[in-house]
């Protein structure tokens, strides 16, 4: 794992962060090359089997509906694709484990109207759409 952390970090260009879990994998040496490159490690707590699995999930649709298709150029782009879809994974798209509720409103949402034109919100360049009725 520490050889996999220096690859993964070439010329200086490291993370301010890294989440691990507390798997024994981490060695001592990991923990020196971490220390070595000014990477705060944040380990996940202690019996909380959930805390891992909704990082993986959310970094999963991340790749899957966001980064496999498009092609990034640079960090200020990927930080600009990264922003533009954490806002519509949050306030936009529904999420079939919470009822297809989504997961920024705290209320429940209210039914559509039934008049009006429905229109769609290019999200990325057109990626994914945000559908709502016209006012």
């Amino acid at each position: 794992m520490a050889q996999q952390l220096r690859e993964a970090t070439p010329y200086g260009q490291t993370p301010r962060f890294l989440i691990r879990d507390r798997d024994s994998k981490y060695g001592d040496d990991f923990a020196r090359v971490a220390r070595a490159s000014s990477i705060e490690v944040l380990k996940t707590p202690y019996r909380a089997q959930k805390a891992n699995a909704i990082c993986e999930r959310f970094l999963g649709s991340v790749r899957r509906e966001c980064l496999d298709h498009i092609l990034v150029f640079g960090d200020r782009q990927l930080h600009r694709v990264i922003k533009e879809y954490v806002e519509y994974f949050n306030r936009a798209r529904p999420h079939q484990g919470i009822g297809q509720r989504i997961p920024g409103g705290t209320l429940p949402q209210p039914a559509w109207p039934r008049r009006g034109r429905l229109i769609a919100v290019p999200v990325l360049n057109g990626l994914h759409h945000d559908y709502r009725r016209a006012t």
